[in-house]
Parts: C-alpha cells; structure tokens; sequence
C-alpha cells in the first residue's frame, strides 16, 4: 500500500484528504505543520507529499529542501488557495500544484499520474 503523506493546518481538509485517499486505496498520513510533518517524513518514509503552502511553524522551501535531500526524487504536490506562487516553488522539486478544492478529483489525478511515474 503505497503512503501518502498529507500537511495542512486546516484539520476539516485533513479529514477530508484522509476519507478520500483511504478510499483510494493509499494508506494516509497527516500532519498539520512543518516540524510534525519532517518527523512523519523520517519516520513513516511516505511514497508521495500533498502540501499546502502555507504552513504553520516552518517555511514550505525548507519543508521541500530537506524532503529532497532525504529522499530525493520524492514526489511533493503542492495544494493552495496561492497559485501566484508555484513557479518559484516547482523549482525546488514540487512535482505539481493543484488549487485548493472539496473536490479532490485533479488532485486524485495528480498523485496517480506522480506515482505512476516513480515506478
């Protein structure tokens, strides 16, 4: 079962990526902020990253930065309300940005099509 870490500091949208990831069939991982969602990473060694942006006590370049070098080619989907910021963060290894929605079918998309790709 392949795992999805998920960070975010809004626990409803938690919930929601848990209901309908698990429902996917991935085993799903949450963290609402960046110090907790590291020591996930180091810990539970995820298959793929769904992060926001914005994220509380860290800063979402050095969430990246330190994903890479521990697990470089780690597939990170960027899922925000902000998309005046991606370009600057897909440069960092971010596999793709999605918009923020309750509607979680783009972003069922992007994580099938990243970790087909890692296969």
């Amino acid at each position: 079962m392949e795992k999805v870490l998920c960070v975010d500091d809004n626990l409803s949208i938690l919930h929601l990526y848990e209901d309908e990831l698990s429902e996917e069939g991935y085993e799903v991982i949450l963290a609402s902020g960046g110090k907790e969602a590291l020591m996930k990473f180091g810990k539970d060694t995820p298959h793929l990253v769904v992060m926001d942006i914005r994220i509380p006590d860290t800063d979402v370049t050095e969430i990246l930065t330190t994903m890479q070098s521990k697990n470089p080619g780690i597939p990170v989907i960027l899922n925000t309300a902000y998309l005046h910021y991606p370009k600057d963060l897909m440069a960092l290894g971010a596999e793709a940005c999605v918009f923020k929605s309750a509607d979680l079918t783009e972003l069922k998309r992007k994580i099938r099509e990243a970790l087909e790709k890692r296969k």
